[in-house]
């Protein structure tokens, strides 16, 4: 399974759809900002979330510019989630999306 490179407008439209969306940014970094109703998720807190998700679910995995954010997609994908996108830009293209940066 794989997951799809998306933008933010694209992110926008799948949160309007129920889309869940997980932020793998630092604690510090999350709490100075974040895309409204993200889950903060480090890296200990992984397999709590996979136990209680639903993975037919849209999962959209943010993180600082988007590069790591492809590697967690990934493994979501790995771990069976059915439809999982990665934020390209991160939280800084959505931060200067809704002019917040």
């Amino acid at each position: 399974m794989a997951f799809t490179r998306i933008d933010v407008a694209k992110a926008q439209e799948l949160i309007a759809r129920n889309a869940l969306v997980v932020d793998i940014r630092d604690a510090e970094s999350y709490a100075q900002g974040s895309i409204p109703g993200a889950i903060h998720l480090p890296g200990d807190m992984v397999g709590e979330f996979l136990e209680e998700a639903d993975c037919t679910r849209p999962l959209i995995v943010c993180c600082y510019h988007g590069h790591a954010s492809q590697g967690a997609a990934a493994y979501f994908a790995h771990k069976g989630f059915e439809e999982i996108y990665s934020l390209d830009g991160g939280y800084e293209a959505w931060a200067d999306s809704a002019g917040t940066s």
